[in-house]
């Protein structure tokens, strides 16, 4: 499978995309209101501390305060918490050597001895790493348990801790990995050797500890310079996550219309890979460099509620507060022989589908998918093996469960920031986000009740009606009765008139005392 970096940069926007084959299947978008904050550090203020649920909120200086849960914060108020810590972590080395995510920050083991009352306290200062974006009306969530990911290494300097990716699986490899870096860490801290090191000499490991080590050193001193809220270290932009992520082991090459971003891109590589230098190329193209490799329309596609498929079925992506819900419909698709071939075929066709669109769209927490029911056990077995397969290239944590009873399936997948969707869409202004309005045809019985209640004790000798257009012309047309009928009740011409200004939902009904 051949896996290329598309991006794209504007002064005011950098989208980057990730190809399989020439088929988008990850997008990355940062644009100038920082909506993609994570790994950001900040030096904030404990505002609330809430004994209820274990949490805080903490002021680091956004519009939204972030929260903070008690497993996040370091413990550093107790001399005893230090030894218990150390005492959980020998226990979870080795499921924590197995589980190492390389995108993911590194989190301590849980603590059930402390509560949040006895580690921080309102008014104080805390240094935090932000470990999700603020999402919706949801603000960022922060951790006191710093990472600082390189090439090659992740420092952790609130640990002692050594991990190795479990991507490199010679044992020997592993072993070398790991005496090097006991061998020349100056500073008890802790360090995940990531899957780009695999064969790295170690020259090149022990220049980047150097170079993360006075990172966190200086990271360190602004926070003691600083003010709160203040920000002390903003992550790599999108550009440069995408080289340090992706170009190594997920690319073999990246195309960027920049050159700018080119030149910014080739010295950074020529400071930590300067053998990847050659896979890096600026488009010059006369066509917008999205539009050169056909990703427009499937991006378009990533922000629509209905997603066809080939077959003629098609399948429903619901975002609700709590989860988001997929329905499977066999639409235009007839099939050719039996009902349970049918549907097999449509769901099948939908697992792809589903999961392409997660991947895409950035889905995460709690997803629900209703496939079409199926009578035999082979084949409600075959779509789950289909699924768990089709999601074994996503770099997203994820967790499904067997198809239920009701024909459902469950999964989880690991949220960091905001789907695609909400980036680049927002609630219609019409709707207010419901997705609904109220029918034309009620909204005219409304207004006959609202003037009915009206007319109660009133001089006037008629009544004025201002609405939406689309309401005027039905209440002249087919539904010309129901003003016909109060006229009849009230005794008093009624005037319509139509406001183009007027939400569709809107009316106003005021009497005229004179002709």
């Amino acid at each position: 499978m051949y896996k290329k970096i598309i991006i794209n940069k504007t002064n005011h926007e950098t989208r980057v995309a990730l190809l399989e084959d020439g088929t988008i299947v990850e997008l990355f978008i940062e644009r100038g209101d920082e909506s993609d904050i994570t790994g950001n550090i900040y030096k904030g203020r404990v505002q609330r501390v809430l004994p209820g649920i274990q949490a805080s909120f903490v002021d680091i200086g956004l519009k939204q305060a972030a929260f903070i849960y008690v497993n996040d914060v370091e413990g550093n108020r107790y001399d005893d918490i230090e030894r218990i810590m150390l005492a959980n972590e020998e226990k979870e080395e080795e499921e924590k050597d197995e589980d190492f995510e390389k995108n993911e920050l590194a989190i301590p083991a849980t603590r059930t001895d402390f509560h949040i009352e006895d580690l921080i306290s309102e008014g104080q200062d805390i240094r935090v790493q932000v470990s999700k974006s603020p999402i919706g009306t949801k603000g960022a969530r922060v951790t006191s348990y710093v990472s600082l990911p390189g090439r090659f290494l992740v420092l952790m300097p609130t640990s002692n801790h050594i991990g190795i990716s479990r991507r490199i699986e010679d044992q020997n490899e592993r072993n070398r990995l790991k005496d090097i870096i006991v061998d020349i860490r100056n500073e008890e801290y802790g360090y995940i050797i990531r899957t780009a090191a695999d064969g790295i000499k170690r020259e090149k490991l022990e220049y980047e500890m150097h170079f993360l080590n006075n990172l966190w050193e200086s990271i360190q001193q602004k926070y003691n310079k600083s003010s709160c809220p203040a920000p002390l270290h903003k992550e790599l932009n999108v550009s440069l996550r995408a080289v340090r992520d992706l170009l190594l082991h997920e690319a073999e090459s990246l195309v960027i219309d920049s050159r700018e971003g080119y030149e910014e891109i080739l010295q950074f590589l020529d400071k930590f890979m300067p053998s990847l230098k050659d896979c890096v190329e600026l488009y010059d193209g006369d066509e917008p460099i999205f539009d050169a490799y056909n990703l427009e329309g499937d991006i378009s596609r990533a922000i629509k509620r209905k997603v066809w498929l080939k077959s003629g079925g098609y399948i429903v992506i619901e975002h609700t507060e709590a989860l988001v819900a997929i329905d499977v419909n066999t639409g235009r698709f007839v099939g050719k022989h039996n009902l349970e071939e049918t549907i097999l075929k449509t769901n099948l066709e939908a697992v792809k589908e589903i999961a392409y669109q997660i991947r895409l769209r950035d889905l995460g927490g709690i997803i629900i998918i209703d496939f079409i029911d199926m009578e035999k056990k082979t084949n409600q077995e075959k779509v789950f093996n289909e699924l768990r397969e089709a999601f074994r290239k996503d770099r997203s944590k994820n967790h499904i469960l067997p198809i239920s009873e009701l024909g459902l399936i469950q999964m989880t997948r690991k949220r960091n920031k905001k789907p695609l969707s909400r980036l680049l869409c927002e609630p219609c202004f019409y709707c207010e986000g419901e997705g609904y309005l109220i029918s034309r045809q009620t909204i005219c019985y409304n207004i006959y009740k609202e003037i009915l209640r009206e007319q109660k004790d009133t001089t006037g000798v008629r009544f004025t009606l201002k609405v939406n257009p689309e309401i005027a012309d039905l209440l002249h047309g087919e539904l010309n009765d129901i003003v016909i009928k109060l006229e009849q009740i009230i005794k008093k011409q009624i005037v319509i008139y139509p406001d183009s200004n007027f939400h569709m939902e809107e009316f106003e009904v005021f009497e005229t005392y004179k002709n």
